[in-house]
């Protein structure tokens, strides 16, 4: 590929770095101030870790950056899995002008090489086998990783470099709710990483700030790794003890309607 290169992040490869995926999300799912502020708690995160090994590989055609991959050794990674001695790759983005051309593939090169580069014994995935575009597992097939565990659609594949490692696993979470009296409990765990679970974070507080001392908040962050071990949650709202699921970020009428109906007891 002509006037293709790939490198360390610089300055001018922040914003698309940190905005991630959420680059092109149209404006009535998200705005601008929460992707801008999401994107700033993610630089930051990586920055602040760049001495322990992690990384961000910037692809870049005719200087134009057109994918990134992120790599963050296991024992910081807030998204898991667990294990020791690999590498995780939490999250490889490629844009549509440049797929089909190896750009995913030379990034996974560039990652094998680094997890070398820094004595790791292998990289390791978390991958999907659905009709979403994100971390699909065949794609990390086809660059010569092997699947490990397998929970329906979601699967934990590696490469390995070196004898002298177990396999990783998925996380366990392990979360109990206590209940506070008549006030509606939340329990939300989020991480500094994920641009979308720091836009619902944002979201959260907001909303729950709404009902004062009708509400009790508790947050849990997983960039703390002695939170993390202990729930093994990266990412997740718990209204009452009940999971509220969304895919996406949380829309702030939804968990509005949920806390009202919580309020109510119904």
């Amino acid at each position: 590929m002509h006037n293709f290169k790939i490198k360390d992040m610089s300055k001018k490869d922040t914003c698309f770095v940190g905005t991630c995926t959420h680059v092109n999300d149209i404006p009535e799912t998200l705005t601008r101030a929460e992707i801008e502020l999401a994107a700033r708690k993610r630089l930051l995160w990586l920055q602040s870790l760049h001495q322990k090994g992690v990384r961000t590989r910037v692809a870049c055609f005719d200087k134009e950056p057109v994918g990134f991959i992120h790599l963050i050794p296991i024992k910081l990674c807030p998204l898991g899995p667990l294990g020791e001695n690999l590498l995780v790759i939490p999250c490889l983005v490629v844009k549509d002008k440049v797929k089909g051309m190896g750009t995913g593939r030379r990034l996974i090169e560039n990652a094998m090489f680094e997890a070398e580069r820094q004595g790791f014994k292998g990289v390791v995935v978390k991958a999907y086998y659905n009709d979403h575009w994100f971390m699909p597992g065949k794609f990390f097939e086809r660059c010569g990783f092997e699947i490990v565990k397998r929970k329906e659609y979601r699967a934990l594949l590696w490469k390995v470099i070196g004898q002298g490692t177990a396999e990783p696993e998925f996380f366990s979470p392990d979360y109990s709710f206590y209940s506070q009296g008549e006030k509606v409990t939340i329990d939300l765990f989020w991480n500094s990483f994920c641009p979308t679970s720091y836009i619902e974070t944002i979201r959260v507080r907001e909303i729950a700030g709404e009902f004062q001392d009708k509400v009790i908040l508790n947050e849990y962050c997983a960039d703390r790794r002695d939170i993390l071990l202990h729930y093994q949650i990266s990412r997740g709202i718990f209204l009452n003890g009940s999971r509220i699921w969304s895919g996406k970020e949380i829309s702030r009428e939804k968990l509005r309607e949920e806390i009202e109906l919580a309020i109510s007891g119904k």
